[in-house]
């Protein structure tokens, strides 16, 4: 077995051990917020899941093992909506498919009419809340019609709309820098109808901006939905 045949199979191996143990890790934190009178789990609604396509062909130490479960209740205080509803949506550059607004329009079906595109390259796209708000998740569907990852997932927040001030990373999965964002922790991720729920832990802000740099199937940017979870501040 070569060095890095076999390097490849300790990190499957640990990737499976971790899948193995989650359940224990979900439980004990579930029960904990459920035990909380001030949370409450926020509501989901989940589009439909698309059934085919073509397998995907991609690997990567930095690509999270694909999860088939149900995912856990998220907890936030009680309150907490989607607040990212029919909210106006920015961009770096115009999409070449789609209208930006459709990014918030409660329309999450995988059908290419519900679908946003933009070019390739490092591009994002910026959710306007109106206000500031006490944001608990994000929640964002790049694509879910077939298995794909998008490179250079970054999510942040800021209360000024060119985030040059008061810029918090919430999700960066870019490993190498190659957006020129800062090197990230967070696993690049096979796309499915549950969408990506980032845990933005009640960071303040008005502004959700979200990068992308291309996926396994082409060198575009997709978004099909965009959903923020918080609470106005007084």
């Amino acid at each position: 077995m070569t060095t890095s045949l076999r390097s490849r199979t300790v990190l499957l191996v640990l990737a499976a051990a971790c899948l193995l143990l989650s359940p224990v890790v979900f439980a004990a934190d579930e029960a904990a917020a459920a035990a909380d009178p001030n949370l409450a789990p926020i509501e989901i609604e989940l589009p439909e899941p698309f059934f085919g396509g073509t397998p995907i062909d991609y690997w990567s130490p930095n690509l999270e093992p694909e999860d088939f479960r149900d995912r856990p209740p998220f907890y936030a205080p009680k309150g907490t909506v989607n607040v990212a509803l029919n909210k106006p949506v920015s961009s770096s550059v115009p999409p070449v498919h789609g209208e930006l607004k459709q990014i918030t329009d409660g329309d999450k079906h995988y059908a290419r009419p519900s679908l946003v595109e933009l070019p390739d390259g490092v591009q994002w796209v910026q959710v306007d809340l109106e206000k500031e708000h006490d944001i608990y998740a994000v929640l964002v569907w790049h694509f879910h019609e077939g298995k794909r990852v998008y490179f250079d997932i970054v999510a942040q927040v800021s209360n000024d709309p060119e985030f040059n001030d008061g810029v918090t990373n919430i999700y960066n999965s870019d490993h190498d820098n190659s957006a020129g964002l800062g090197v990230g922790q967070d696993k690049e991720f096979i796309e499915n109808n549950r969408g990506r729920l980032i845990d933005a832990e009640g960071v303040s802000g008005r502004y959700v901006r979200l990068y992308s740099n291309g996926n396994t199937a082409d060198d575009f940017n997709h978004y099909v939905e965009v959903e923020v979870y918080g609470i106005a501040k007084d």
